[in-house]
């Protein structure tokens, strides 16, 4: 079992702005950027976020929250920003971002957020224990204490649909 003193301060695993240029295979019939493509990267970055702050291989096991807030449009530059929230047992939660650049008029806007959820594992697939984290910043410390309620929310979603399947 991992102690408190081996907390990880969330700085050390997060992603600030990682940049994708937006092209034309990117958008859909609306001329906007395709939803699950932005989706996609954003798993893919969490992904890195919870291995980094484990030090395991994890899994995706739930993704909520997904607001989609504004189009990005091509030629925008996304810019994506993910950061461990809070860890519990095997599990962590990954808060991300996305704000859509112009690069030429340097207007930014605000186009996802999203919460994941990954599991860690050990050699064997089986779940394993991770460090906690350590929020420093006030904004973090805010993060930290919201995670607690959504995750509560993801509990009892999952016990009504196992008492459903009963």
């Amino acid at each position: 079992m991992l102690t408190a003193s081996a907390a990880r301060p969330v700085a050390a695993s997060a992603i600030d702005n990682h940049v994708y240029k937006v092209f034309p295979n990117d958008l859909n019939s609306h001329e906007t950027v395709f939803g699950g493509m932005i989706m996609a990267k954003c798993d893919r970055l969490a992904l890195v976020v919870a291995e980094r702050h484990s030090g395991f291989v994890c899994v995706t096991a739930a993704v909520d929250s997904i607001h989609f807030r504004a189009p990005a449009k091509g030629g925008d530059t996304l810019l994506f920003s993910l950061a461990l929230n809070r860890a519990w047992g095997s599990s962590m939660e990954i808060g991300a971002k996305v704000l859509a650049e112009n690069s030429y008029t340097g207007e930014v806007r605000h186009i996802l957020s999203a919460f994941f959820t990954f599991v860690a594992l050990d050699e064997a697939g089986k779940p394993v224990d991770v460090r906690p984290v350590l929020a420093e910043t006030d904004e973090q410390k805010r993060r930290y204490r919201d995670a607690e309620v959504r995750r509560q929310g993801r509990l009892a979603t999952r016990k009504k649909l196992a008492a459903s399947k009963a």
